[in-house]
């Protein structure tokens, strides 16, 4: 049996090649849209990829599934569980089998038996896979976001993000009903889950790769709670805001994804990048928040690149508006492009590096963006100064914060604008100084003229061993 596990950080995601070496056949479980990565694997291995599957409905990122199924010409099988709203609109058209629990795959010497395991979604599945050139016991079970590493798939999403009413209650009490079904598993299992750290599909995931069980059982928290109600209690607290775009990916993932376009995007003029931002599309510099606080178009908005640009880019732009982009060269501008291709913001109408709008954008204005350093924000707030909004999570929020700070979730700031003057000092922070450029430049494209960046953030704030509150 082979098992290669491909992860992606922008995504906290990972997803699973599963092989039968003697008969040189493999199944793909939980592909996302960067589909040539596990094409190209199971060519190196001179693998035919004959089954495409996943474990859920996704709601954090745009599956490949399908786009995969039909570049391997494998077969696409998907949960047969979900009831009317939440059973996939897609499986007809692409002829996919449908899957229900107790039913087997066989790849090769490889069985996979799919377990429904309820909880974090109603149509959740799990594939227990046995290597039966080896023996007849279970080696391990991908488990999607039914179980984590030190964590299980919060069942809150379809209430929160989805907005499907009354409904985290009751799927927290499948969750607890899914881990009983565990019980019978030997503690040898290994665990291979679908998400680790920093994912938003959870709220404490580890960053080890895998787990077994036995350790799970021992230390993961959810199987601490013997009683319904005490599990239903702590699985529901704490959990991190669900990013907006979550949303859209529980349709487009549920209904059928759309065909990934081409990746590579023109070069614009800076009189185009002026006519974008008249119309009111998305203009997005992503440079670091360092650099565009040195300087910037006016109007346009900080995502920086890096491995959270996807989550962040989710939570504060909309799918409806073009995006230009603003990088510091082509190569930052092709990562932002892929990372945004990965939850389907794929209306990237071109780029335009940063030094051809410094000299040459004769329509745009430029400006810098303030910025306040720990021990100055302290003497400040004790002098009655400016006021700090926190844009940070809550259990951040929950865990310390700064006093007299105002707490606003960065995704829910562009809708709570109006609570304050535009002319009035504000002084905006997150955990690190990421977040809150984002913030500040989404204030400042509004017409906000007195916003300052607190650069460190709490980490900063922690280290001057400045006073928290909680």
């Amino acid at each position: 049996m082979l098992l290669e596990r491909y992860y992606d950080d922008s995504l906290a995601q990972a997803s699973y090649l599963i092989g039968c070496e003697r008969a040189r056949e493999a199944i793909v479980i939980d592909a996302n849209r960067g589909v040539r990565r596990y094409l190209e694997a199971a060519e190196s291995r001179r693998m035919r990829i004959r089954f495409v599957t996943e474990t859920h409905i996704h709601a954090d990122y745009l599956s490949g599934s399908r786009e995969l199924a039909r570049a391997a010409r494998a077969e696409l099988l998907l949960s047969d569980h979900g009831g009317a709203d939440w059973s996939y609109g897609l499986a007809g058209s692409d002829g996919a089998r449908l899957l229900r629990d107790g039913d087997s795959i066989e790849v090769g010497a490889v069985r996979l038996e799919v377990r429904h395991t309820p909880g974090h979604t109603p149509e959740h599945i799990s594939f227990l896979a046995t290597d039966t050139a080896t023996g007849d016991r279970p080696l391990g079970m991908i488990t999607g976001d039914f179980v984590f590493v030190g964590d299980v798939g919060r069942p809150d999403l379809l209430e929160l993000a989805a907005k499907i009413a009354d409904t985290m209650e009751s799927a927290a009490r499948q969750l607890f009903g899914s881990l009983q079904k565990l019980r019978a598993l030997p503690d040898w299992l290994q665990l291979w889950p679908g998400h680790g750290a920093g994912s938003a599909c959870g709220k404490s995931l580890g960053s080890v790769p895998q787990t077994t069980l036995g350790y799970e059982r021992l230390y993961n928290p959810a199987f601490q709670h013997a009683r319904e109600e005490d599990f239903v209690r702590w699985v529901l607290a704490d959990q991190p805001e669900p990013p907006a775009y979550f949303a859209v990916m529980k349709r487009l993932n549920r209904d059928g994804p759309p065909t990934r376009p081409a990746t590579d995007p023109v070069q614009l003029e800076a009189d185009a990048v002026a006519d974008s931002l008249e119309r009111g599309d998305w203009v997005v510099d992503v440079r670091s928040s360092r650099d565009f606080s040195k300087g910037h178009v006016v109007g346009t908005i900080n995502v920086p690149s890096g491995k959270s640009l996807p989550t962040y880019a989710g939570t504060v732009l909309s799918y409806d508006r073009p995006i230009v982009l603003v990088a510091q060269s082509r190569e930052q501008a092709l990562a932002a492009v892929e990372q945004l291709a990965l939850i389907g913001m794929d209306r990237v109408a071109g780029w335009i590096p940063f030094a051809a709008l410094r000299d040459g954008g004769r329509r745009v204005t430029l400006a810098g963006m303030p910025l306040v350093d720990a021990a100055t924000l302290a003497a400040e707030t004790r002098r009655d100064g400016p006021r700090v909004i926190d844009v940070r999570g809550r259990p951040e929020w929950n865990d310390g914060h700064l006093p007299g700070a105002t707490h606003i979730y960065l995704g829910d700031l562009p809708g709570r604008l109006g609570e304050f003057d535009k002319s009035e000092p504000l002084v905006v922070h997150c955990a690190s100084g990421s977040r809150s450029s984002i913030a500040a430049s989404l204030m400042r494209a509004r017409g906000f003229t007195n916003v300052v960046n607190f650069a460190g953030g709490t980490d900063a704030w922690r280290k001057e061993d400045l006073p928290f509150v909680k």
